[in-house]
């Protein structure tokens, strides 16, 4: 019985198998469509339809979850087969950022890892890589200022957006928490365990450093256990280190969210979202009359950020992301009513609205 089923999976394999090699035929010839037609190889909205059309059709047994993964790997693969592309992110590998990566790019993408955001920016900006993934905020420790500075002075758009949900574990080289004397990670990952550390590690050393997968490489290089990383459970695996304790973070709904840029923007979907940088005319009534243009248009805000203007003193530059694309008509009328009591105003980029 068991052989007449394996011999049953075993004729579907090769279906399988013939179906994907029809369908890379076809990949390869809309890569060399795009080519001529002087296109982007990376299109987001075309991704987000694949994935939509898969999920509402898939009526089981297989899972959801499974379906989304498998397909993710097949877009990766083909893309590759257009041309290999590069994505350079925040740094090193086994990062959060980096995870954000694989989980949208796939794992045939060439990943490019740097040392700060500057770099991601200027990698792009430069042609050395397509695209470039920046975290830019998280649920519990707000937004990442450096990637909002780098997006006022620079060229490049948004042309996506990734949710991550983050869970933190504890790990050091004996798994033992009664090792551990200092535990080090990145500045939020600490933070968004604050209280965990309080309850179970009152007495240890907090060191902060440049990323988490610096944390877990310092901590494999102690033989002891005395230095413990937070980080991810990737990190534990890539660094050789045991898990303590998984799922340290104080909060349930521990999400950052990354901004993948490039320097074109993503057509619209019907499901977009549209991110702006802007400066108001110190008057009275200066706020009211920036979220007039939107509220009258029954526009929803999802996001409004302030920061100081570098260039001068108590006054302050507001990001606000929007749903909806630059290419609808309530949108760019609202962008250009906005623009009037403007003393700057910059688009940031329209694209599809991550779940």
């Amino acid at each position: 019985m068991i052989d007449k089923l394996r011999k049953k999976i075993n004729a579907i394999d090769m279906e399988i198998l013939r179906l994907l090699n029809s369908r890379a035929e076809i990949v390869i010839q809309v890569g060399h469509a795009k080519l001529k037609a002087n296109k982007e190889i990376y299109s987001p909205e075309r991704e987000r339809d694949v994935y939509a059309r898969i999920l509402s059709a898939g009526k089981g047994p297989f899972p959801a979850s499974g379906l989304k993964n498998v397909f993710r790997e097949i877009m990766s693969a083909s893309l590759s087969l257009e041309r290999p592309l590069k994505i350079a992110f925040l740094g090193p590998e086994a990062t959060f950022t980096h995870q954000a990566c694989l989980n949208t790019f796939g794992s045939s993408a060439s990943f490019v890892p740097k040392k700060n955001i500057a770099e991601v920016f200027d990698d792009v900006e430069k042609d050395r890589a397509e695209l470039g993934v920046v975290p830019i905020e998280n649920t519990t420790e707000g937004v990442v200022s450096h990637t909002l500075d780098l997006l006022v002075t620079s060229d490049l758009k948004i042309c996506a957006e990734i949710m991550l949900e983050v869970s933190l574990a504890l790990m050091n080289k004996t798994g033992r928490l009664s090792d551990v004397g200092r535990v080090s990670s990145h500045p939020n990952p600490l933070a968004q365990s604050r209280n965990w550390l309080k309850a179970n590690l009152f007495n240890a050393e907090i060191t902060e450093l440049t990323s988490t997968a610096r944390a877990a490489q310092a901590a494999a290089e102690d033989g002891t256990g005395f230095i413990a990383a937070i980080a991810s459970e990737a990190a534990a695996k890539l660094y050789n280190l045991k898990i303590i304790e998984r799922g340290i973070e104080d909060s349930a709904n521990n999400f950052t969210r990354f901004l993948v840029i490039g320097k074109k923007e993503s057509r619209r979907t019907g499901a977009d979202k549209t991110s702006l940088v802007f400066a108001v005319k110190d008057a009275p009534g200066a706020l009211f009359t920036m979220l007039e243009p939107f509220a009258k248009r029954r526009i929803n805000l999802t996001k409004i950020e302030s920061r100081p203007m570098k260039t001068r003193a108590w006054e302050y530059i507001f990001f606000v992301d929007l749903d909806g694309h630059v290419a609808d008509k309530k949108v760019r009328d609202a962008i250009s009513e906005l623009e009037e009591s403007c003393t700057f105003l910059k688009a940031l980029g329209s694209y599809p609205r991550s779940k």
